[in-house]
């Protein structure tokens, strides 16, 4: 048995997972992100605790615990070295946490961790070598490469978020232009949505917000495609040839077996997979030989956990 802590800006959720990667029981907390990091290592040992209590599990029953945590993370001290969201600078995580809790402790970054997740749990368990692409407020991205997280020589690769898709483009919040979250992330698709509705004020698309642009969702332009609006179809049809650029690029670097899609805009199913299908099989470079192929991601807010608790393998 292993568990797994999933830390995030809202919320810490951490569960226990069994030798064939299923999720046999979680909990969560309010993160409390504006307090200290020891109170935030603390409650995340707490919760381990409760999580090994609900579920009659001795700590002898477990091997490690696993951590993923979003920022920059150095996996060999255990530390998190920066994150934006929760108060956490060149944090001792693990051995905060070893002294609350009686076990190895592993970290690594949260997209890192989903990925893993996937790899050993979900729709990647059948490849050795995958990479997953997590669509939501930026874009997260993991390298798995024999079933083990792909991190650079300092545990900060795979970011595949800040690449440049369109140069001199969108300024990002990483100081560059033109980086592939302001493009294929779903704040990026709303945006598209909100422009086409101010270009197309009688559209369909603006009648789904009640004509008021803050009602907009990453789901508004597929539903106006669904309904046949022009305006709608063409805020998704650019947005995907944005989200294949990215996607190709990663094919043509890493060669995976398998490259999956995850979060909300995912749920689209194959109104966003057949299109972006077509455009990756036309742009790979490889095209002669083996493709990579394209899956949906399985696990949800579970593949954060799960990844976690396979950080010791």
């Amino acid at each position: 048995m292993y568990l797994g802590v999933d830390l995030g800006g809202t919320n810490i959720a951490a569960g226990l997972v069994d030798d064939k990667f299923n999720l046999v029981h979680k909990e969560s907390i309010p993160t409390g992100a504006a307090r200290t990091d020891r109170e935030i290592v603390r409650d995340m040992a707490l919760l381990c605790q409760k999580v090994l209590t609900d579920t009659n599990t001795a700590i002898s029953q477990v091997s490690w615990v696993g951590i993923g945590s979003p920022g920059t993370i150095d996996a060999k001290s255990g530390k998190v070295i920066y994150s934006v969201n929760i108060n956490m600078r060149h944090t001792p995580v693990r051995a905060w946490m070893q002294e609350d809790i009686a076990l190895p402790v592993f970290i690594e970054n949260d997209a890192n961790c989903a990925a893993l997740g996937e790899a050993y749990g979900g729709a990647t368990r059948d490849a050795d070598h995958s990479v997953m692409i997590t669509i939501g407020t930026g874009v997260g991205s993991g390298i798995i490469i024999n079933k083990k997280i792909y991190g650079g020589f300092n545990s900060a690769g795979g970011e595949c978020g800040h690449t440049v898709i369109v140069v001199d483009g969108e300024q990002c919040s990483c100081g560059r232009k033109g980086c592939y979250e302001r493009y294929a992330s779903a704040n990026a698709l709303k945006h598209q949505t909100k422009e086409a509705i101010l270009n197309n004020p009688d559209s369909k698309l603006s009648e789904l917000t009640g004509h008021n642009i803050e009602n907009i969702s990453g789901k508004t332009a597929f539903d106006a495609m669904r309904a046949g609006c022009p305006a709608g179809t063409a805020v998704v049809l650019q947005y995907i040839k944005y989200l294949a650029a990215g996607l190709v690029n990663m094919i043509n670097l890493f060669q995976p077996e398998v490259l999956v899609i995850g979060g909300g805009v995912s749920k689209e199913g194959d109104y966003l997979l057949a299109p972006l299908k077509k455009i990756i099989e036309r742009e790979v470079y490889t095209r002669d030989v083996a493709q990579t192929e394209i899956r949906i991601a399985q696990l949800g807010n579970d593949a954060g956990i799960i990844g976690a608790a396979a950080l010791g393998f």
